[in-house]
């Protein structure tokens, strides 16, 4: 039996192919108006951006009309989950609506972090309708400068 050791270059193009997946899904159901099929919940999607820099990475989401104490956000085993529950104002109910685009519901996003990060140090704020956390990466995870000698 031969053993085959995967390099950074066979686990970088896997990581990217998952995330290019990811978001072919996420750009096919972005659209749909879903429903829980047993308890008729409606459940969405929101937009993010992941970024990443030699001590951080930066995840960005889209929840407009949302409220801070609405969103749920913790880090484990390199996922950064995203949660919460966009309720519909009361005001607006008994309308007849001839056409409906802004969503409504609970929503999830587990995002697959491209590092380790330190999750005792990840900040959130939420500001103008776009959430955004940032999560140091662990000493580890950060690159190391090596110095080239001379002879």
């Amino acid at each position: 039996m031969a053993i085959v050791k995967r390099g950074d270059r066979f686990d970088r193009s896997l990581s990217r192919l998952r995330d290019e997946v990811s978001e072919l899904f996420d750009r096919f159901f972005a659209d749909w108006d879903l429903a829980w099929p047993l308890s008729g919940e409606r459940y969405w999607w929101p937009a993010v951006d992941v970024a990443e820099t030699d001590d951080e990475v930066i995840v960005k989401a889209e929840l407009p009309g949302m409220k801070s104490e609405d969103i749920e956000i913790s880090v484990l085993n390199n996922t950064l989950t995203l949660s919460g529950e966009k309720k519909e104002s009361q005001e607006e109910k008994g309308k007849g609506y001839y056409h409906v685009e802004r969503r409504y519901g609970k929503f999830r996003r587990d995002i697959p972090l491209p590092t380790s990060v330190d999750a005792d140090r990840v900040e959130a704020k939420f500001k103008d309708g776009v959430l955004t956390v940032t999560l140091p990466k662990t000493e580890q995870a950060k690159p190391k400068r090596i110095e080239v000698k001379t002879e």
